[in-house]
């Protein structure tokens, strides 16, 4: 991709409180310095000025029957890049993903290799499915295949208890964690319920997916230890039709998923309010489509957090989180502007104006 030198003007929101007016992309990289490429003609972009948005729980590579064609997973990618997400933490996908990472015009991917689940405890065709004396052994491998994380299946309905159920012992969890961050690899994990928030934590998990099922006692635990969340409420709005397709069978598990959906915005502003880390995911790629960041971001506010700290969750505190840079010096131009102040109304977030990945306009 050949990335032509441009000159940024507006507002460039480098961080909540640092704002300058204007930036230079040379060579796909950024500089708040007037370089000397410019005495000539160069292509202008004005606007309110964003780090590229963070997706942080995203399956490029897999629809609702399990893994698609590359075909497929590119278009699922540009899907999420024309939406502004130009950094996505892949949370599980059984296709091989790392022709995504070759393509300078699709959005850089964290992988996190393959789901892990419980034999028959999760939807078929997405995971590696085994059994708790095979968990190190796998974790460690996927650890190595991945990009510094690992997705295990935590929780998921149970058939013999007719409701959501651990997956796993508490024994084999602790191994486990312990063998991935000896891979240099982080943990997360697909959570609902409440109880498997409890054996995570005490495990050392670094991060839960979605979180429905955090208590008071829970989410104390997890300030404590700086658990991180994402909370995907996109997907979160679909247990109701999730509860009443199990109703006739599993009539307590049904009851229960309603009872995640009524309080999930209670419950993750209570996570907010003691101070978890809250970061922004869609759980695009399984049954939800591509290009829900902007709806998340704005699904968080209603949780309590403020519009700022909805976007920071989707740029700068992400961006950090996964070890990545937002507006700095020498960082690689990756940002999407917008015609007005996102902060004011975060529904501006599902409209940009320009889009920038690798110092080239992509729209």
């Amino acid at each position: 991709m050949n990335a032509p030198v441009l000159h940024v003007r507006g507002r460039i929101l480098r961080g909540p409180e640092d704002i300058v007016d204007e930036m230079w992309v040379v060579d796909g990289r950024l500089t708040f310095e007037r370089p000397a490429q410019a005495a000539g003609d160069v292509e202008t972009v004005d606007g309110w000025v964003l780090p590229g948005l963070v997706d942080a729980h995203c399956h490029v590579g897999l629809d609702s029957r399990g893994a698609v064609e590359p075909e497929r997973a590119v278009e699922q990618a540009l899907t999420d890049r024309d939406a502004g997400t130009l950094l996505i933490r892949d949370a599980g996908s059984p296709l091989d993903t790392r022709f995504v990472q070759e393509r300078d015009d699709l959005p850089e991917l964290i992988r996190a290799g393959r789901h892990i689940a419980r034999t028959r405890r999760y939807i078929p065709n997405f995971a590696r499915e085994i059994e708790p004396e095979e968990l190190v052994t796998c974790i460690r491998e996927e650890a190595r295949r991945g990009d510094g994380w690992v997705k295990l299946v935590g929780d998921w309905i149970d058939r013999s208890a007719g409701d959501l159920g651990p997956c796993w012992p508490r024994s084999a969890l602790d191994l486990a964690v312990e063998a991935a961050h000896e891979e240099g690899a982080r943990v997360t994990a697909h959570c609902f319920a409440e109880e498997s928030l409890f054996d995570f934590a005490a495990a050392g998990v670094d991060c839960i997916e979605h979180a429905t099922g955090l208590t008071p006692e829970s989410v104390e635990i997890f300030a404590r230890q700086g658990i991180a969340i994402v909370p995907t409420l996109v997907n979160i709005a679909t247990f109701p039709d999730i509860a009443a397709a199990g109703e006739k069978k599993f009539p307590g598990y049904a009851a229960h998923m309603r009872d995640l959906h009524e309080r999930r915005y209670d419950t993750i502003g209570a996570a907010h309010d003691a101070g978890v880390p809250i970061f922004v995911g869609t759980d695009a790629g399984g049954s939800l489509p591509h290009g829900l960041v902007a709806k998340e971001i704005a699904e968080l506010t209603k949780t309590g957090m403020t519009a700022l700290e909805a976007i920071s969750a989707a740029t700068w505190r992400a961006r950090e989180w996964l070890d990545r840079d937002g507006l700095v010096e020498g960082a690689q131009a990756d940002f999407v502007v917008y015609r007005d102040d996102p902060r004011e109304d975060v529904r501006t977030i599902a409209d940009p104006h320009r889009i920038v990945l690798r110092g080239a306009v992509v729209r």
